[in-house]
C-alpha cells in the first residue's frame, strides 16, 4: 500500500466539512433532498454553518466524489443516484429443507496457505485483502503519550509479572464501556487475551472435543476456520444473509440433525466479510435456540464500534441470564493492530477458559493494557471512533462506487452499515482465484471468496478492503481490477 501520513487525528476544518458531508448525506438517503434536486447553493451552505468558502466546497465535492452528487455548470450540485444503488442487491440463501452436510467441508488450511505463500517475498502496490484501516486512522499519538506516561509512573512494569485475568485498570475500563451494549460485567468476568482470535481458541477448547461439531456462518472468517481445522473439529457452515445474519431455520434443522454440535459462533454485528447487522429479534432468537439445546454460542465482537451512527448495537451476551453466551472481543481493528489486545466473558466456561488460557499463554503483559486503558477512559477514545467511523464511511463509498463503475455487468456487492470491507459476488461464470493470481501479477492483492469457506460455493466472490483513504492511485487499481474481472 502507498505511503500516508502518520498523524492519527484529523484537523478541526477536517472534521467540520466531513461532518457536514455526513449531515446532508443523511438528509440524502432520508429522501428530503430527492434525486435530481439542487443541493444548497455554497453561499446558502456558508450561511447556514458559518463556515467558509472552501469549506462549503470541500463538502460538496466530498459528496461529489462517493457519487452522491453532480456539479452542473453554472447551475451548482444537484443529487444524483449513485452508481452502486443500481447494483442488484445480493441474494438471500435459498431456503433448505434439509440440513447442510458437513462432510463435504475438507479443510481451509491448505487453501490459506498456498494464498499466503503466493504473495510472499512479492513486491505489492495495494493490498485489498486485509482487514483492518490505515495506520493514520488510529490514534497513534494518543496512545505513545499514554503508554509513555504509564512508564514513568511505574518504571517497573517491564520487569514485574503482570495480573493473571489481565490488568485491573483495563478490565474494569472494558467493563464499563461493556455497559454501552447492554452487558453487564464485573472486571472479574473479564479475561484479557491476545486478540480476539485467542479468545475464540480459548473458547473453542472450553466447549467442544475434537471430532465434535461447531456451526459457523457460510461464509466465515478464514481465521476461524483454520482455528477449527487445528483444533480437529468440524464446522459445519450453515446459509447466512447479507442483511440479518445466520439462518435459524437451516440452524433448527442442523441441530436436530447432529446431536453433536457443541457451538454456534457467530459475528453478529458487520459479520466477516458479508457485513450483515443481525436484528435484535434475530439475536434473541437465536440465544433461546443454542439455550433450548444446551449449546454453547460463541458470540465475535470485532467489528460493532464500526457500525454506522451514534447509537451502539445490544450484544447477544446482553439477554442471556444463564451463562450461556461466551463474548470475545478485540480492539485490534478499532484502536490499535499493533496493540494485539483482545477480551472474552466466558459465562459459565469462564473458569475454564481462565485455566486454558494459563495453560497455554500464561498472562498478558501488562504495559499495553495500563496504555489502551489510560486512553479508553476519556473522551478521546469517543471522538476518535467517530472520527474513524466518519473516515471508513466515505472510504467504503467511493470504493463502492469504483466497483460499480468499473467491475462487469452483472456483478453484486452488499453495502453495509459500517466496517471495513466490502463482499462484492462477481457474475457466476468468473472466479475469484483466478482473478486474484491475475491481479498479484499486477501487484495487487485481493481476498477470493474460496478463502471464506471450506467448499467452494463462494468462490466467484471477493473481500475488499476499504480501510485505506481513497486517492487517484487506489481508483486506478479497482479500475484494473475490474478490467481483470471483465476479461
Amino acid at each position: 500500500m502507498i505511503a500516508r501520513p502518520t498523524s492519527c487525528a484529523m484537523d478541526a476544518p477536517t472534521l467540520l466539512y466531513k461532518r457536514l458531508a455526513a449531515h446532508y448525506l443523511e438528509a440524502i438517503r432520508a429522501g428530503t433532498l430527492a434525486r435530481g434536486q439542487r443541493m444548497p447553493s455554497l453561499r446558502s451552505l456558508m450561511r447556514l454553518h458559518g463556515i467558509s468558502l472552501s469549506t462549503a466546497l470541500q463538502v460538496c465535492r466530498d459528496l461529489e466524489s462517493a457519487g452522491w452528487l453532480e456539479a452542473r455548470e453554472r447551475s451548482g450540485y444537484f443529487v444524483r443516484q449513485p452508481a452502486r444503488l443500481a447494483l442488484a442487491p445480493m441474494a438471500e440463501p435459498a431456503p433448505t429443507q434439509r440440513a447442510p452436510d458437513p462432510a463435504q467441508y475438507v479443510g481451509i488450511h491448505a487453501r490459506v496457505s498456498a494464498f499466503v505463500a503466493s504473495r510472499r517475498d512479492r513486491p505489492v502496490r495495494f493490498n485489498f485483502s486485509i482487514a483492518r484501516a490505515a495506520p493514520h486512522l488510529y490514534p497513534g499519538e494518543g496512545l505513545r503519550s499514554a503508554l509513555t506516561k504509564a512508564l514513568r509512573h511505574r518504571p517497573d512494569l517491564l520487569t514485574m509479572a503482570p495480573q493473571q485475568r489481565g490488568d485491573a485498570g483495563f478490565r474494569a475500563v472494558l467493563a464499563r464501556r461493556a455497559l454501552a451494549h447492554g452487558m453487564t460485567l464485573a472486571p472479574d468476568d473479564i479475561l484479557v487475551t491476545n486478540g480476539c482470535i485467542e479468545a475464540l481458541n480459548l473458547a473453542l477448547r472450553a466447549v467442544a472435543q475434537a471430532g465434535d461439531t461447531v456451526a459457523v456462518e457460510s461464509p466465515a472468517f478464514y481465521g476461524l476456520l483454520q482455528v477449527l481445522e487445528s483444533l480437529g473439529l468440524r464446522a459445519l457452515e450453515i446459509p447466512t444473509s447479507p442483511r440479518t445474519g445466520i439462518s435459524l431455520e437451516a440452524l433448527d434443522l442442523a441441530m436436530q440433525a447432529y446431536p453433536d454440535i457443541r457451538a454456534v459462533v457467530v459475528v453478529p454485528h458487520l459479520q466477516n466479510p458479508l457485513g450483515s447487522l443481525m436484528p435484535d429479534t434475530h439475536k434473541q432468537r437465536l440465544l433461546r435456540l443454542c439455550g433450548a439445546r444446551g449449546i454453547a454460542l460463541i458470540e465475535d465482537d470485532t467489528y460493532t464500534a464500526l457500525v454506522d451512527g451514534a447509537t451502539a448495537p445490544r450484544a447477544i451476551k446482553s439477554w442471556d441470564r444463564d451463562g450461556q453466551v461466551i463474548h470475545c472481543a478485540s480492539l485490534h481493528k478499532i484502536l490499535a493492530p499493533g496493540l494485539r489486545l483482545g477480551w472474552m466473558a466466558a459465562g459459565r466456561w469462564q473458569a475454564r477458559v481462565e485455566m486454558l488460557k494459563y495453560a497455554q499463554t500464561r498472562n498478558n503483559e501488562a504495559l499495553s493494557q495500563i496504555g489502551a486503558a489510560a486512553f479508553m477512559g476519556t473522551g478521546a477514545y469517543d471522538r476518535h471512533l467517530r472520527r474513524l467511523r466518519l473516515a471508513l464511511a466515505e472510504q467504503r463509498d467511493r470504493t463502492a462506487e469504483a466497483i460499480a463503475r468499473y467491475f462487469p455487468a452483472g456483478t453484486r456487492m452488499n453495502l453495509p452499515p459500517g466496517g471495513l470491507q466490502l463482499w462484492v459476488e462477481l457474475p457466476p461464470d468468473r472466479s475469484g482465484q483466478a482473478l486474484s493470481q491475475a491481479a498479484l501479477a499486477e501487484q495487487i492483492v485481493v481476498a477470493p471468496g474460496a478463502l471464506f469457506s471450506n467448499s467452494t460455493r463462494f468462490d466467484h466472490c471477493l473481500r475488499i478492503n476499504c480501510g485505506w483513504p481513497y486517492s487517484d492511485e487506489l481508483d486506478a487499481a479497482l479500475r484494473r481490477l475490474g478490467e481483470l474481472a471483465a476479461a
